[in-house]
C-alpha cells in the first residue's frame, strides 16, 4: 500500500468515528435531557462535540495529503450531479461546517439546548448522507471485491461501533459518573453492532467467491496472505465492543452503581479502533480492479 491508500484509510475511519460520535452523543444528550433539565444535564457531553471538531479537521488533512491540492477540492463542486466522489467531498466539507458551529453555539452558551440538538441533528442527518456517499463511491463495477452490498453496510457499523466506544471512553474521561441507562444503552448498541459486523463477513466472503476471477483474487488474499489480519481484526472487534460492552451491561448496575470502567471504556474502544484499521488496510489491500 502507498501513501495515498494510508491517507484514505485515516481519512474515512476519521470521517466515520467523528459521524458516529456526534449521534451517539445527541442520543446520549437527549436522553439525559427527558430525565432531568437538558441545560443542567447536555454540559457533561460538551466535549465529545469538540472531539468530533478535531476529529474531522485531522479528517479532511488527511483527504488533502490523498487529493494532493486544495484546488481538487475546489474542482469536486462542479460535478456534484454526476460523481459520488465529489458529493463525499462536499459533504465532508458541509459536515465539518455544521460541527464547527454547533461547538461554537455550545462553547458560547448561545441560544438553549433544543435549538443546538436541532442543529445537531441536521448536522447528523448530512454526516448520514456523507456515509451513503462514500459508500457509493467505492462501489464500482470495475472493483468486485468494493461492488457488493457489504461496502455500506461495513462502513455505516463501523461508524455506528466506533461513535459509541468513542463517545462512552469520552464520557468516562470527562464525567466518571454517568447514569447507568447510558452504560446499558451504550452496551446493547455495541453488542448489536458487533453482531452485525460478524454477520457480515462470511456473507460476504461467500459472495465473492461467486463474482469472477477479480473477486477471488481479493478473496484468496483475505484468507491467505492476509488471513492473520482477518482473523485478528474480527477477534478484536469482538473482544473490545461485543466481550466488554457485555461486562458493562452487566455491572451497569452493581454496588458501584452509576460509575463506569474507564479502564474498560478505553480499552473497549482501542481494541474495536486497531480491529477496524484492520479491517480498511485488508479493504484497500486486497482489492483487484478490472481492466485497466
Amino acid at each position: 500500500m502507498n501513501a495515498h491508500e494510508w491517507a484514505l484509510i485515516v481519512f474515512t475511519l476519521l470521517t466515520q468515528l467523528s459521524i458516529g460520535m456526534l449521534i451517539a452523543t445527541l442520543a446520549v444528550r437527549a436522553f439525559a435531557g427527558r430525565k432531568t433539565n437538558p441545560e443542567r444535564t447536555a454540559p457533561i457531553s460538551d466535549l465529545p462535540i469538540y472531539v468530533v471538531v478535531a476529529l474531522m479537521v485531522l479528517a479532511l488533512i488527511a483527504a488533502l495529503f490523498h487529493l494532493g491540492k486544495i484546488t481538487h477540492v475546489i474542482g469536486a463542486v462542479p460535478n456534484l450531479a454526476t460523481s459520488w466522489m465529489s458529493r463525499e467531498v462536499v459533504a465532508a466539507v458541509v459536515f465539518t461546517a455544521l460541527t464547527v458551529l454547533l461547538a461554537f453555539l455550545i462553547w458560547r452558551k448561545i441560544g438553549n439546548e433544543s435549538m443546538r440538538m436541532i442543529i445537531g441533528w441536521i448536522t447528523a442527518l448530512v454526516g448520514l448522507y456523507l456515509l451513503l456517499a462514500m459508500s457509493l463511491t467505492y462501489m464500482l463495477p470495475a472493483q468486485p471485491a468494493w461492488n457488493t452490498l457489504a461496502t455500506p453496510v461495513t462502513f455505516f457499523t463501523t461508524s455506528l461501533l466506533l461513535g459509541v466506544l468513542g463517545t462512552a471512553a469520552v464520557l468516562v474521561f470527562t464525567h466518571a459518573t454517568v447514569d447507568s441507562q447510558i452504560i446499558k444503552g451504550i452496551a446493547v448498541a455495541s453488542i448489536v453492532l458487533v453482531g452485525l459486523e460478524l454477520l457480515t463477513m462470511p456473507l460476504y466472503l461467500a459472495f465473492l467467491s461467486t463474482q469472477g476471477a477479480a473477486a477471488l483474487r481479493s478473496l484468496s488474499m483475505m484468507i491467505g496472505e492476509y488471513g492473520w489480519a482477518l482473523v485478528l481484526r474480527l477477534l478484536l472487534v469482538f473482544a473490545g465492543g461485543g466481550l466488554l460492552a457485555a461486562y458493562l451491561f452487566k455491572n451497569a448496575s452493581t454496588a458501584k452503581q452509576e460509575k463506569m470502567s474507564t479502564t474498560l471504556a478505553y480499552s473497549a474502544f482501542a481494541l474495536a479502533l486497531v480491529g477496524e484499521v484492520i479491517g480498511r488496510f485488508l479493504f484497500y489491500a486486497s482489492s483487484f480492479r478490472i481492466g485497466v
